[in-house]
């Protein structure tokens, strides 16, 4: 059986993760005032599916009480690369894109 750390293994923070999380405090612009609910942005197992993603989720930040709305999953292929002239992989990963129910935060500045 699998612990919740096995499955999500850490946060990815890139400016583009960090202007998903920062959505919901942009009120500027019509379209995206929508976005009332936080998204956060993390590294998961490749055979999770989004069921066990989101009970992970709910289970590591259990003692701050958040509700996983939605999650959103994306496979990058390994990426070819070159080393002292030989040719490697970089391997591929899955992120999972994080809707937490409205009102709900993370609170973790990284």
């Amino acid at each position: 059986m699998k612990t919740p750390y096995d499955i999500v293994k850490s946060r990815y923070v890139t400016e583009k993760a960090r202007v998903l999380g920062e959505l919901k405090d942009n009120k500027s612009n019509p379209s995206v005032a929508k976005c009332a609910s936080p998204k956060y942005v993390f590294l998961v197992d490749l055979k999770a599916n989004k069921q066990e993603i989101a009970q992970a989720i709910e289970q590591i930040y259990a003692e701050k009480n958040i509700k996983v709305k939605a999650v959103n999953t994306i496979i990058t292929k390994p990426k070819q690369k070159r080393v002292r002239g030989r040719i490697g992989f970089k391997s591929a990963f899955k992120k999972a894109v994080v809707t937490l129910a409205e009102g709900d935060e993370l609170g973790e500045t990284v």
